[in-house]
C-alpha cells in the first residue's frame, strides 16, 4: 500500500510524495497497518462545477473520495486526480511563523465530471 501525502516543502510550495505503508499486523489474508489516532471526521458534498481558490489545509487530515472525482492542483501547474475509493493525506499547512501567501502556499481543488463530489475528511 502507498500513502500519497500533500505537504508543504521547505520552499513553501505544496508538493505530493508517495510513501509505503507498513502492514505489520493482522494475518497474511488481512494485513493491517498500525492503528492511527483520529480526532473526528467531516463529510462534504460538492456539486458539479465546484472549484476552490488556492488554500492550505487547516489541520492534517486524510481525505477519502466517496464518490465523484477530485482534482488537486499545485502552484507548479501539476495536478492529481482522485476517484471514488482513493485517498490522500493532506498536510500542506502554512509554515510556522508565516501568514498565508496566496502567490506561494497551498493547493486548489475542483470537482471533475458530471457526478457530484463526496468526500470524507478524517481529522488526525
Amino acid at each position: 500500500m502507498q500513502r500519497i501525502t500533500l505537504y508543504t516543502a521547505p520552499d513553501g510550495y505544496a508538493r505530493f510524495r508517495e510513501e509505503p505503508i507498513d502492514l505489520p499486523e493482522g494475518t497474511p489474508a488481512t494485513q493491517l497497518s498500525r492503528l492511527y489516532p483520529a480526532t473526528g471526521f467531516q463529510l462534504r458534498h460538492s456539486p458539479v462545477g465546484f472549484r476552490s481558490e488556492f488554500h492550505c489545509t487547516a489541520s492534517p487530515q486524510l481525505t477519502i473520495i466517496l464518490s465523484g472525482k477530485m482534482e488537486i492542483g499545485l502552484r507548479d501547474g501539476s495536478a492529481r486526480v482522485f476517484s471514488a475509493g482513493e485517498y490522500f493525506y493532506s498536510n500542506d499547512l502554512v509554515p510556522a511563523g508565516e501568514n498565508f501567501n496566496p502567490e506561494l502556499h497551498g493547493h486548489c481543488s475542483r470537482q471533475l465530471g458530471d457526478e457530484p463530489l463526496e468526500t470524507l475528511f478524517l481529522k488526525v
